[in-house]
């Protein structure tokens, strides 16, 4: 068995106990950390050539422009920097469209430390995770969704290969099974598909990871992430 390499992790957030709680959990995992407590000292960790981290955890609150933040942390950064923002901290719904353009990804501050790794996982070793094979595209595209007796409609945060993200308050527990139907942009025909849910916050929404889809409405999603690629 290959190990899984180590990797470095710049936690940054307000509060020391958020801090200790993601410390302990890397630690625990063999990978090193780096804390900071400032916007500033996030800054500088994300440029320190000692340190380089391989993903970037922040707190929003310690910054007054968020987007500007996570530009700055990656304008710090040698090499690409992944950021994942504290979903508590994103101050309100105007930030999430910037922030998405950014291709952030969410996790809760509050997770035990059991859960920690497994939040983190899918960001620390991208290519471990089929549904994050290809990158996620921000598209706000209205989508309905079933689970059980429960029928909403919603507006999506991003689309991948493998899923999508939508934005709620009010999102479903995690691994409830999902019925979503949506129209990607200029299609004539709505896609079908059944799911679970991956993750849920209530201050960014949920994300819902496929188990079935139809070749024909798979290939519409790829043709779809192609074009906006290709248009990046």
């Amino acid at each position: 068995m290959t190990p899984i390499a180590a990797k470095t992790v710049l936690v940054a957030h307000r509060q020391a106990a958020v801090r200790d709680r993601f410390a302990v959990a890397l630690a625990d995992a063999r990978h090193r950390f780096v804390a900071a407590d400032s916007e500033a000292a996030a800054i500088r960790a994300a440029g320190d050539p000692e340190a380089q981290p391989s993903l970037a955890l922040v707190d929003l609150g310690l910054a007054a422009d968020a987007a500007a933040f996570v530009r700055a942390l990656r304008a710090a950064a040698a090499d690409a920097l992944p950021v994942v923002v504290f979903a508590g901290s994103v101050a309100s719904a105007a930030d999430v469209p910037p922030l998405d353009a950014l291709g952030v990804g969410y996790v809760n501050e509050h997770a035990s430390t059991p859960q920690i790794l497994p939040a983190l996982a899918p960001h620390l070793f991208p290519d471990n995770f089929n549904r994050r094979a290809s990158p996620r595209v921000p598209a706000g595209v209205p989508v309905a969704y079933r689970a059980g007796l429960t029928v909403a409609a919603a507006v999506t945060l991003d689309i991948g290969k493998g899923g999508l993200a939508i934005r709620t308050m009010t999102p479903l527990a995690r691994d409830t099974p999902v019925h979503v139907k949506f129209r990607l942009p200029g299609a004539t025909n709505e896609i079908e598909a059944t799911g679970r849910v991956a993750w849920a916050d209530r201050k960014v929404g949920m994300g819902i990871q496929f188990e079935h889809v139809s070749s024909n409405d798979q290939r519409a999603i790829d043709a779809f992430l192609e074009e906006k690629r290709g248009s990046s």
